[in-house]
């Protein structure tokens, strides 16, 4: 049948799956926008404040479905305002596919209204793009991009769409998505190395990333866990891939991880990491890091074997086939030694905050409570997103969506309105600092246009928290340009947006509030206000050796 380039574009769309669409219009993606109107009843278009929050939305979609997540711009600024989502979304692996459209082919490089080279400045920030100037390889061209952003190693894939390409009518043939396509890189000698390496152990640790939720992992990895019986340590990414309640379970490691996590991954003789990256965060010092470990890296891309840690042995691979794989090799072992002596670490070195006062590790646990560990949560980037890891119990993946590589402030609330679409069934929570929430707090415009009944709970310390705690830590108390107190109020704005809205003072107020929150139809805004010294511990000094954890008895000494 012969359609429009923008007919062929909600066609294929409808092959892949997509029930949801976030986005904003403008004059080269109208077409588009006309035929998307004709098919409202199969494709739901959600219409953002602004075009960073659909990309973020689109990624929160994804991360919480595990499915390609869509967001759609005009040409020049709507474009380059997806550029921090398609960034934030390529840094963690998410799998998005973005579409713009641009001017006219006559029209391109000359200049024209609202003209930008898209393709170009996201090439670094995407698995691949594409520009489209000619009708009859646009069907094929969303299709691939579909394919590449689901397959291996996830991400974002951008297609940029000339307008008269989007006008210009061509044959289309309806199709069946692809299978996904990836071909695992270990042999049957690679398997028995690692194999003999975790047989062999006496003190493994397991370092758990974000892979294995990409590679839906998380039960053959409790099975493996079980079975080699040894502590599990996560990162930011990592969270819920592993029961954070399971007593092997040792918290995160890193920067802001657990004295448990860290020491103990100093001290085991064998670190299996598996999906995960070895990131600065994670491993500070490298020339330190597990220095007295053999080290097995299982992960999908083989660009990340050796690139940040020297390992002695690799799996190239889907996490699940690998485990799989490694299931039968692998023999039953009891550490019961070395999993008692980190089990002792735990005790020694908890968690801790300050009861006496309202803080967000309180209200995390307060939360944790009210949903009874059930509710997807998401962040933006600070102190309040390492409470929000630390003190909320993840026991199933796709539960706690956060920007891990790129660390992207204004992320969390379009995330939070992603994560609800594709989740209705799920409570959805938004943690955000107040810095963090001015930033794109104009979204909670779209949760009320659409009655999507998220929680946004702003961690109210008047204060660019993680920075600051930096300023004060190590630049003797100058606080550049880190205080906010100001005229904003932000129960007001929340109400002026069409939310309900409370404000949190006290401790004793923090349940009562949550449970009038979870019964709400809309959105509704929590502001909670604490102490603006709150620091985020314990906490490794960038660039140092992991084993050098501090907290704050011991900055006290």
């Amino acid at each position: 049948m012969k359609l429009t380039g923008a007919e062929i574009v909600i066609e294929c769309l409808k092959e892949q799956g997509v029930d949801t669409v976030f986005g904003y219009p403008g004059g080269t993606i109208l077409n588009v926008y006309d035929a998307l109107y004709k098919h409202s009843g199969e494709i739901r278009h959600i219409l953002t404040s602004h075009e960073q929050g659909a990309s973020h939305a689109a990624d929160g979609y994804a991360r919480a479905t595990g499915r390609v997540g869509v967001c759609m711009a005009t040409s020049g600024p709507g474009a380059t305002n997806l550029v921090t989502g398609i960034a934030t979304a390529y840094m963690d692996s998410i799998p998005m596919v973005a579409i713009t459209a641009n001017v006219n082919l006559p029209a391109l490089g000359k200049d024209s209204f609202q003209e930008v080279d898209i393709a170009g400045v996201t090439m670094p920030i995407t698995k691949h793009n594409y520009i489209v100037k000619d009708v009859n390889i646009l069907a094929d061209t969303i299709r691939k991009a579909f394919k590449i952003a689901g397959s291996g190693r996830p991400g974002p894939v951008l297609v940029d769409i000339t307008k008269d390409v989007t006008a210009n009518v061509c044959e289309y043939t309806p199709q069946k998505p692809e299978e996904k396509e990836y071909k695992d890189k270990y042999t049957e000698e690679d398997l028995d190395k690692v194999a003999k390496l975790i047989n062999e152990s006496e003190k493994p640790f397991f370092y758990v990333g974000g892979g294995v939720i990409s590679s839906g992992a998380s039960a053959e990895l409790a099975e493996f866990v079980e079975k080699v019986n040894a502590p599990v340590c996560d990162t930011l990414m990592g969270k819920g891939a592993f029961d954070g309640k399971s007593p092997l379970y040792t918290g995160m490691i890193g920067m802001h991880g657990t004295k448990a996590s860290n020491l103990g991954v100093s001290e085991c003789d064998l670190l299996i990491a598996i999906g995960a990256r070895f990131s600065d965060r994670v491993i500070g010092n490298p020339k330190t890091f597990a220095s007295r470990a053999k080290i097995v890296h299982i992960d999908i891309d083989a660009a990340e074997v050796n690139k940040n840690i020297k390992t002695d042995a690799s799996l190239v691979g889907d996490v699940k086939h690998v485990l799989k794989d490694l299931m039968d090799r692998v023999e039953k072992k009891n550490h019961t030694k070395w999993v008692k002596k980190v089990e002792e670490l735990k005790e020694k070195y908890p968690l801790k905050y300050d009861e006496n006062v309202l803080t967000c590790p309180y209200i995390m646990e307060q939360i944790d409570q009210a949903t009874n560990g059930e509710a997807i949560i998401t962040t933006d980037v600070g102190q309040h997103q390492m409470w929000a890891a630390q003190y909320y119990k993840y026991t199933s993946p796709r539960t706690f969506i956060s920007s891990g590589g790129l660390g992207t402030m204004g992320y969390g609330l379009g995330a939070c309105i992603g994560a609800k679409t594709g989740r209705p069934d799920k409570v959805c929570i938004n943690i955000a600092g107040d810095g963090c929430f001015r930033m794109n707090m104009n979204e909670l415009a779209t949760a009320s246009r659409y009655d999507i009944p998220i929680i946004q709970v702003v961690i109210n310390n008047s204060v660019l928290g993680m920075v600051r705690q930096w300023q004060t830590l190590f630049y003797d108390k100058r606080y550049s340009q880190t205080i906010l107190k100001d005229k904003v109020d932000f129960c007001k704005v929340a109400e002026g947006l069409g939310c309900e809205a409370y404000r949190v003072t006290k401790k004793e107020e923090v349940l009562p509030t949550l449970q009038k929150a979870l019964q709400a139809k809309g959105p509704v805004l929590i502001d909670c206000i604490i102490d603006s010294d709150d620091k985020v511990f314990p906490m490794v000094p960038a660039g140092k050796p992991i084993d050098e954890v501090f907290d704050a008895d011991d900055l006290a000494e």
